[in-house]
């Protein structure tokens, strides 16, 4: 049974830092495209960031673009998501998610998701 375990999240001081990890209990990991999202209060799911099984593709949203990295270790499972320069806007629920077809905006649907973990974000 596939799984997806995000760790890392946490309270942060605005401009800070986290390193959100999403384990994947994929036997096939690397042909599976991988996405972070996020859902604030009150706000629609948001996908902020992807990457391709080979890892050579990414994509990020306008909200996080300059201030996220998104990057994969097939070795390990594991995808990860950088974020630095912290504002209170970006706290919400991160969710990790992975499909076997390219994350875009017009389909955003997953195969499989991880039960999110929060990022809080004080001013």
């Amino acid at each position: 049974q596939v799984q997806l375990v995000e760790s890392g999240g946490g309270l942060v001081q605005a401009g800070g830092s986290l390193r959100l990890s999403c384990a994947a209990q994929i036997l096939t990991f690397s042909t599976y495209h991988m996405a972070w999202f996020r859902q604030a209060p009150g706000k629609e799911r948001e996908l902020i960031s992807a990457i391709s099984g080979s890892g050579v593709t990414t994509y990020y949203a306008d909200s996080v673009k300059g201030r996220a990295t998104i990057s994969r270790d097939n070795a390990k499972n594991t995808v990860f998501l950088q974020m630095n320069s912290l504002k209170p806007e970006d706290t919400a629920v991160y969710y990790c998610a992975a499909r076997r077809v390219p994350f875009n905006l017009q389909n955003q649907k997953a195969d499989y998701w991880g039960q999110g973990t929060q990022v809080t974000v004080s001013s």
